[in-house]
């Protein structure tokens, strides 16, 4: 104990360093430049161009300053990684409440912008469990937000801003016990609207067999074929399945019923081929796999390569070449309330068609002013991520702006992460413009931080 004592405080002295360095390197930023967090990984999907830019040095704040078993909770520098924080946790029994799919995600990324997982159905999105944040804010001060004290309205706006507020440079949050083993059943449906049912049950209940549940997703390949799966923790395991190497998690979902992986393994099953994203890269392939380092199996490598073809046009110059259609980016997270999931996969099945789609639910405890789910209930996040073909005569959006409308039409809401098309005036009654705007003008008076239109729509 007193080595982490002495570790923990070192942490803290070194991360105090840390906001003095990126405090002063914001003052010393051009006039008329747009701050962007000089970040080593990054997993959003906007590859509009910008305008002047400069980058803003977020060197060493990318720590777990320290991990507290008593109260179970840890504080975290906002650049830190997911990856680095349930390396850290992990060995205390602990982990975040809700750990999003992908190792690069960082902390302050998740509670700025999107994350979710299998826990979210109880623990909801990662900013609701964090008790205190410390922020740079568009004017430059360096503010510490709780939801009891003056700067209140920041900590609750602050989910879903997107930097356009601030940027978070340390979080306290709070952990939850685990074990060393997670027990996997595959539910299979050939209804999407049993399968929401059964879902909605779940969730509910909290438990499937008269077992407590600690995890729910689900994936659905086609209107005859989808699955919900249900994780509980356990103390022990017959064997400990391995999908970072020649297997493949979402395959398994079609051909067992039960599986069991270590609690880390578990974590990240879904990083190692991007959830089933890494098939455009041909390494699920299991010649071109068996050639391919475990090192080089994981979801930010296969983000480089899709920066890479979209900043040089590769696999545009391909398809004209061939005479293929033009295709359009759709990646998306939107959230539907579970009562019109199965309309919406009716919808999107008939217009979109790409498969798989994740499923998973999730419970916001309370109302988050810019992402206003209702508290208490159930909603299903679809993942789906690809490029679709556009019909002839129709250009970039279409799709996209297909499941715009959709979304909103059933009840739902769509996260920011990745390319919008909304009306500015749409774009502010879906996001609470009434209350973004008085936090924006008291935190960022002179707007040297875009707001959320120009940044997330317009993509500046």
């Amino acid at each position: 104990m007193p080595d982490r004592t002495v570790s923990s405080t070192a942490q803290m002295e070194a991360h105090k360093r840390a906001v003095a360095q990126i405090k002063e390197s914001y003052t010393a930023l051009p006039d008329g430049s747009s701050p962007r967090l000089a970040k080593a990984t990054t997993n959003l999907f906007r590859f509009r161009d910008a305008g002047p830019t400069a980058r803003l040095s977020a060197r060493d704040l990318d720590k777990v300053i320290s991990v507290d078993p008593e109260s179970r909770t840890a504080e975290v520098q906002g650049m830190t990684t997911y990856e680095n924080l349930v390396d850290a946790t992990l060995p205390a029994g602990l982990m975040p409440y809700v750990v999003p799919q992908l190792k690069t995600i960082t902390l302050g990324g998740a509670v700025t912008g999107l994350g979710i997982e299998s826990t979210s159905f109880r623990q909801g999105l990662p900013h609701e469990s964090v008790e205190e944040m410390e922020i740079l804010t568009g004017d430059g001060r360096v503010v510490v937000a709780r939801a009891d004290n003056e700067h209140a309205d920041l900590f609750h706006a602050f989910p879903n801003s997107y930097g356009t507020l601030g940027y978070a440079l340390r979080l306290r949050i709070k952990l939850l016990p685990v074990r060393p083993y997670v027990r996997l059943t595959h539910i299979p449906f050939s209804d999407a609207g049993k399968c929401m049912l059964a879902m909605q049950e779940i969730c509910d209940s909290g438990e499937h067999d008269g077992e407590q549940v600690d995890f729910v997703d689900g994936t659905f390949f086609s209107p005859e074929e989808m699955y919900v799966t249900v994780g509980r923790f356990a103390d022990r395991a017959p064997y400990a399945s391995d999908y970072t190497g020649m297997r493949i998690y979402y395959q398994s979902i079609r051909t067992r019923t039960r599986d069991w992986l270590t609690v880390r393994d578990y974590l990240w099953r879904w990083d190692t081929d991007w959830f089933w994203c890494s098939r455009a890269f041909g390494v699920q392939q299991p010649f071109i796999r068996s050639l391919v380092p475990r090192r080089w199996l994981r979801s930010d490598v296969y983000r480089k390569l899709v920066g890479l073809d979209q900043k040089h046009g590769v696999t545009a110059r391909i398809d004209r070449w061939r005479g293929n259609p033009v295709h359009e980016s759709v990646i998306q997270d939107v959230e539907v309330p579970i009562e019109k999931g199965s309309d919406f996969l009716e919808f999107f099945h008939d217009k979109v068609g790409m498969t798989p789609v994740w499923m998973c639910p999730l419970r916001a405890g309370r109302q988050w002013p810019i992402y206003p789910l209702d508290p208490g209930k159930l909603y299903v996040n679809f993942g789906f991520w690809g490029m679709v073909a556009l019909p002839r005569g129709q250009f970039d959006g279409y799709h996209n702006r297909l499941i715009e409308n959709s979304v909103h039409e059933l009840g739902g809401h769509k996260s920011l992460y990745s390319t919008s098309f909304y009306p500015r005036d749409e774009f502010w009654r879906l996001y609470n413009g009434d209350a973004y705007w008085p936090v924006k003008r008291a935190y960022d008076p002179q707007g040297r931080l875009l707001d959320l239109y120009e940044k997330c729509v317009r993509g500046r």
